[in-house]
């Protein structure tokens, strides 16, 4: 069966990831992917970006740790190879470049003290179909503004004037993807993310044994396609990319 609304995030010869989550994301969705360091946020928005950029989307990846070359390099060692993308510009890689206090394309400190609403006015970023962010929480924290709202116990209200924007990016039919690692900001600034969200997954690493498994929990999930799994788990593999081990469904 087939849904317009739904962004097929693809590769359905390759893994069942897209399976999994009922054939796509919703248009119009914002998704947040909570996870620890290494639960693999990072790799799932990755996978996402390139089974996007291979059905035909447009997308943007915002990354704050990895450079170009990192996120090629990156890329390729999971099977994902996005130089095409890159070239034909259906990929738009952007660095955020927060260790030396510059933005989005880099530069000095002054601009540094206003990342969140540089990023909201990169008109560039927002043109295409998907936005991936990762992480997102690390853009709160290097964000001076932010930061001084959340002394004055203010991080609601700067959230919510955050998710005016991302409201209105969305109503043209967009799909915001948000990775946060929930043990670096406080439950405050990230409870109205996880309160709007459309598409709501927590990224967990049980130990079983002597073994480390990944799960993708689904919280919420919005104008679903067909039935998602509640409980997804998945491994990632050099040379392979994501690989889903396990099927649960709600």
């Amino acid at each position: 069966m087939s849904h317009r609304n739904l962004l097929s995030l693809g590769l359905d010869d390759h893994d069942r990831l897209n399976k999994e989550l009922g054939g796509g994301i919703p248009r119009g969705s914002i998704v947040l992917m909570e996870g620890d360091y290494g639960a693999g946020k990072s790799a799932i928005s990755q996978r996402m970006t390139y089974g996007l950029c291979q059905e035909g989307a447009a997308v943007t990846y915002l990354s704050t740790e990895l450079t170009v070359r990192g996120f090629i390099d990156q890329m390729y060692s999971l099977d994902y190879d996005v130089v095409e993308p890159l070239l034909n510009e259906e990929l738009l890689f952007l660095h955020a470049d927060l260790d030396t206090g510059g933005t989005i394309a880099g530069g000095g400190d002054t601009e540094r003290k206003e990342l969140l609403k540089r990023l909201m006015e990169a008109q560039v970023m927002w043109q295409t179909d998907v936005i991936v962010i990762d992480t997102f929480d690390a853009i709160l924290r290097n964000d001076p503004t932010f930061e001084a709202l959340v002394r004055n116990n203010e991080e609601r209200q700067a959230a919510l004037e955050i998710i005016s924007f991302f409201r209105d990016v969305i109503s043209r039919g967009k799909i915001i993807v948000l990775t946060v690692d929930p043990s670096a900001v406080d439950d405050e600034a990230i409870g109205p993310f996880r309160a709007i969200a459309d598409v709501f997954m927590t990224l967990d690493m049980i130990e079983v044994g002597s073994d480390v498994r990944r799960q993708i929990s689904v919280k919420r999930f919005a104008g679903m396609g067909e039935q998602v799994g509640d409980i997804i788990g998945f491994s990632v593999r050099s040379g392979t990319g994501i690989v889903i081990e396990s099927r649960s469904v709600a």
